[in-house]
């Protein structure tokens, strides 16, 4: 059974699109890949400012920073990845040039969200390998909007409900914590947030923060009273 508490947060939002930022490592895309279909259904092309994201819709605009140098660029997000561990945005040839470490080839970024997208895009998306769909899914839920108190862990931003459903199904199994929601309007568009829940301290997220990384390499802890 999935019990989970849902409360709303209407983010008035001006140039950002999420609350929070995201930082990490970015990398480019090889020559190799000029030309090839990306997961929205657009041909790779090193000349437009693109950007691979795991988790933002396609067609969402970030604006991304290189934090050596202060330079920053806006790109839309049009494919999936990266999937190398500890990096969390591919670019195009040209904006890792503007940004300054095509020489490098890896550098360490700041993303915050322009213009959410809606998933769309401009062309009907290609269809994924390895994702399966159970043929008859059916949950339990109890749900009651509240205002959360203590620290607990988000582990990224979902449109679609029925992968939502079963991170939260998975995480409440194997952690024994308190799973909540948050709905975000980003733009008149929702997204969700499952949040791990019952920390009494930010330590002791960090704690499992480190189990969580390994399925949720964005996760991050954040103070609930906050939100």
């Amino acid at each position: 059974m999935i019990r989970f508490a849902l409360f709303t947060c209407l983010c008035v939002v001006a140039s950002l699109g999420f609350a929070q930022v995201q930082t990490g490592k970015a990398s480019y895309y090889a020559d190799k890949f000029e030309g090839s279909p990306t997961a929205s259904g657009e041909k790779y092309r090193g000349s437009k400012m693109k950007a691979a994201h795991k988790t933002l819709p396609f067609g969402t605009k970030i604006r991304v920073t290189n934090l050596a140098n202060n330079v920053s660029v806006v790109l839309e997000v049009n494919d999936r990845g990266p999937f190398v561990e500890g990096r969390i945005l591919d670019v195009s040839k040209a904006a890792a040039e503007k940004l300054g470490f095509f020489n490098q080839g890896i550098a360490d970024v700041k993303i915050e969200v322009v213009n959410a997208g809606n998933g769309k895009g401009d062309v009907l998306p290609v269809m994924q390998e390895n994702v399966t769909v159970d043929d008859r899914e059916v949950y339990d839920m109890r749900i009651s909007r509240i205002d959360p108190k203590g620290f607990g862990i988000q582990l990224g931003t979902y449109q679609e409900l029925a992968n939502l459903l079963k991170i939260i199904n998975n995480l409440s199994r194997k952690y024994k914590k308190r799973t909540l929601v948050q709905v975000k309007i980003i733009n008149g568009v929702k997204f969700y947030s499952p949040l791990l829940s019952g920390f009494s301290s930010r330590a002791k997220a960090e704690n499992t923060l480190g189990n969580l990384k390994k399925d949720f390499p964005d996760a991050f802890t954040l103070d609930l009273s906050k939100i």
